[in-house]
């Protein structure tokens, strides 16, 4: 009797550690394009959050995150791939914010527009020996996004979803009040007190000048 011979069962696909591995003992960036494939939703979304529409700010600064691990993955191996790479990506939209803040005055992202959110990063940043912060910088901004993170989401939850939408999402004051379904009113008060219930968080609580010990370099 002749038993037919079931198909090889297919092969599981490499792993996050498998193709970081990979890709640093022989440099080929088509793995490195599989691994950055799998999170590329999360990274656009990242990027979208913080530099806002239009889209193609956040599809170039995406592209502009994979120029950068090319290099950045041949000299740091993170353990936890994902949650490395969500922390880059929110690091690069900051410098990116940070650029354009230094380029003058424009109606731009929450990070910008939102009051004294740079100062956190800058007064974290002083408390760090010059030899150090040129290395320490990108760990800065991530301790300075979640500062700004958690004080956002101690705010009430109009004034929150108002800061969002007209920062973050670059939405008009008619556009936010249609989305929460509030008078024109209700949304400059949002607005108004939020910042400055956002001022007083931030201040009164500033980002700690502590360092992850594996952040990633620039």
């Amino acid at each position: 009797m002749f038993f037919r011979r079931s198909p090889p069962a297919a092969a599981a696909p490499p792993s996050d550690q498998e193709l970081l591995a990979r890709y640093r003992m022989r440099g080929d960036v088509a793995d490195l394009g599989e691994l950055f494939d799998r999170h590329l939703p999360m990274v656009f979304a990242t990027c979208r959050r913080y530099l806002a529409p239009p889209d193609e700010d956040a599809q170039d600064a995406s592209m502009q995150l994979f120029e950068y691990l090319v290099g950045a993955l041949q000299k740091h191996a993170p353990d936890n791939f994902p949650a490395w790479l969500h922390a880059t990506a929110r690091n690069h939209c900051l410098m990116q914010l940070r650029a354009r803040q230094r380029a003058g005055p424009s109606a731009g992202p929450l990070l910008i527009s939102l009051p004294d959110a740079a100062d956190v990063e800058l007064a974290a940043a002083r408390h760090l020996p010059d030899a150090a912060a040129a290395d320490e910088a990108a760990a800065i901004t991530e301790t300075t996004l979640q500062a700004l993170e958690h004080a956002l989401a101690q705010l009430p939850e109009g004034q929150r979803r108002c800061l969002e939408l007209f920062f973050l999402e670059n939405k008009s004051y008619h556009e936010v009040a249609g989305a929460l379904g509030l008078d024109l009113g209700q949304v400059k008060s949002h607005l108004q007190n939020g910042k400055r219930t956002l001022r007083r968080l931030l201040t009164d609580h500033p980002a700690p000048a502590a360092v992850p010990a594996h952040a990633p370099r620039r």
